[in-house]
């Protein structure tokens, strides 16, 4: 019974360019020279370093911790000796820099001790933490963590879960070769996700221009006896392998804007994904490795089995590039991006290398004015109005852009592919988006410095309030304290209630208060000993003072006579 399968909206159909790396099976890559591992490699948070410089590693060695609640582990890709941990050129077009390990292999190309587990008897929660710790993310371009996509949503289970085998962007044919080669293994994986997140029935959508990987997963699906799974091959159109674009084909259900397909009960992972966490769970190997497509300028276009950190010039020497070439491009043609430098490392996130030419990709033809011809609407995926998206991002009127759903394009390049005028309308739709992040960081960041501001002045402010009442506080106890007088200075024995204490009186009572300190203490700085000597001795001490004086006047001649001794 043939399954009944749906259309998304839009799409093209590009010339496939996929015979020419589909004759020969996946090669090993030798070690090289050297590896450069970067430690942000997948969506999330960046891993801390677990590695210095000097330490001797062994292959599948953690050297980068996942760090925050969406992040995934690195691992040493072989044995070797830390050469360094230092800021390398990542494979981006910006061409910036990222911390990453630097190892220098050793040749001999020895394994750490490996876990491996019974995922059966294993927990959810345990089995995701054990992925996560072993680096495996989604290997069909967006690199997302894949313990945190193996959950089942609200219900507890999923009612289908998709695998993704299209492969549907021109010149990339790992997926194909993985399915062809290695069909078996993949389908252990793809059972495990399926116990994980209990999902009543697997879909594994294949594009019908790869017949030969169709049967062999139809033939590994027979062998095991599992009921449920089932490979159903999708009509060749490009973006068919997009997650919600595969959904809508194979179930009929459209993920809307805002929205989780496990809201729907169903989630999506890429056949390659699948590949690894076998290779996890079964072998206790953490992704160290993937299978990556060289093609374009070579003379033999081919898939190789690559070392995470490998430089992609390596990798391509083994193809033999041609003289003219003049770029790399990491992915396809319609959403690869170009690399800054021959050199940069093989990442998680490399499925295929493109070497480019002048002659394979010539220079894009001057961007004419939009003519509004609606091209770009009709072969849109997302259903959105490109156009109109383009006018405002032109303008940079950003908010109507937004509008026009905006973060709802996949940037899968149709557009740019059908529009008459050459506008690189996915260019126009990047910058927008990357203006809007940028703002929304700059609003975050002045968010935060105003809710400072605020509080230091509410911190000021709470301060002179608890000043103000200490001193009201005393204030007040010196008015008690008045009015506890008040009776006895008026006479003892009236029995009238003392009158309230004016605020004049309170005011005099502080400042006497305040003298009769000063009082205190001008008294405590007074000399000592100062106190009247005894009548006997002051008689004595004049009776001194006149001999004195009289002795003095007898030396100048004078007729005194000194008074007798005791007068």
């Amino acid at each position: 019974m043939l399954r009944k399968l749906f259309k998304f909206h839009g799409g093209v159909k590009p010339q496939t360019h996929k015979a020419e790396s589909t004759t020969a099976s996946i090669a090993q890559v030798p070690l090289p020279d050297r590896l450069v591992i970067p430690l942000h490699q997948a969506v999330g948070g960046h891993p801390r370093p677990l590695v210095q410089p000097g330490e001797r590693v062994l292959k599948g060695q953690r050297i980068g911790g996942a760090d925050g609640s969406l992040s995934s582990a690195v691992h040493a890709s072989t044995s070797g000796i830390v050469r360094d941990v230092a800021p390398a050129v990542m494979p981006h077009t910006s061409g910036l820099s990222t911390l990453s390990v630097i190892i220098e292999p050793d040749g001999e190309d020895r394994w750490a001790e490996l876990d491996r587990i019974n995922y059966r008897s294993i927990p959810p929660d345990e089995l995701r933490d054990f992925l996560r710790d072993a680096g495996v993310v989604g290997l069909g371009g967006a690199v997302f963590p894949s313990y945190a996509k193996l959950k089942p949503g609200k219900e507890g289970h999923l009612k289908t879960l998709v695998i993704n085998g299209a492969e549907c962007e021109p010149f990339i044919t790992c997926d194909d070769l993985l399915m062809r080669e290695r069909a078996g293994d993949m389908l252990k994986g793809i059972i495990a996700m399926r116990h994980i997140l209990q999902a009543e029935e697997v879909l594994i959508g294949i594009e019908d221009n790869k017949p030969e990987a169709v049967a062999a997963v139809q033939a590994a699906i027979a062998a095991s006896g599992e009921a449920g799974i089932e490979a159903v091959a999708i009509p060749t159109r490009y973006p068919a392998g997009g997650a919600k674009q595969l959904i809508r084909v194979l179930t009929g259900i459209e993920v809307p804007h805002g929205r989780r397909s496990t809201d729907y009960g169903v989630q999506c992972f890429n056949v390659g994904t699948a590949y690894s966490i076998f290779e996890a769970l079964e072998l206790g190997r953490p992704l160290i490795s993937r299978i990556v497509t060289v093609a374009g300028n070579v003379a033999q276009p081919r898939n190789y089995e690559v070392l995470i950190g490998t430089p992609m010039d390596h990798v391509v020497r083994l193809a033999g590039p041609r003289a003219d070439t003049d770029r790399y491009i990491m992915g396809g043609p319609m959403m690869g991006a170009r690399m800054p430098s021959f050199d940069v490392p093989v990442v998680k996130a490399t499925n295929c290398i493109l070497v480019g030419s002048p002659a394979l990709f010539p220079p894009p033809p001057p961007e004419m004015p939009c003519i509004r011809c609606g091209e770009c609407a009709k072969a849109c995926p997302a259903d959105l109005a490109p156009f109109e998206m383009y006018w405002f991002s032109r303008s940079k009127n950003f908010g109507k852009a937004q509008e026009y759903h905006l973060f709802d394009c996949i940037e899968c390049g149709c557009c740019s592919f059908v529009c008459p005028s050459h506008i690189p309308l996915v260019d126009y739709f990047r910058f927008s988006k990357s203006e809007i992040w940028a703002r929304e960081r700059d609003k975050s960041a002045a968010d935060t410095a105003r809710d400072r501001f605020e509080f230091k002045n509410f911190r000021q402010e709470r301060e002179k309030q608890e000043k103000a009442e200490k001193l009201a506080a005393k204030a007040a106890a010196t008015r008690e304290k008045v009015a506890a007088d008040a009776p006895a200075a008026a006479g003892a024995g009236t029995s009238e209630a003392p009158a309230k204490p004016s605020a004049d009186d309170a005011k005099r009572a502080l400042i006497e208060a305040a003298m009769e300190k000063a009082r205190q203490q001008k008294a405590q700085a007074a000399p000592k000993n100062t106190e009247v000597a005894d009548p006997a001795i002051q008689a004595e001490i004049a009776a001194i003072d006149a001999r004195r004086e009289a002795a003095a006047k007898a030396a100048q001649g004078g007729e005194a006579t000194p008074p007798a001794p005791g007068a």
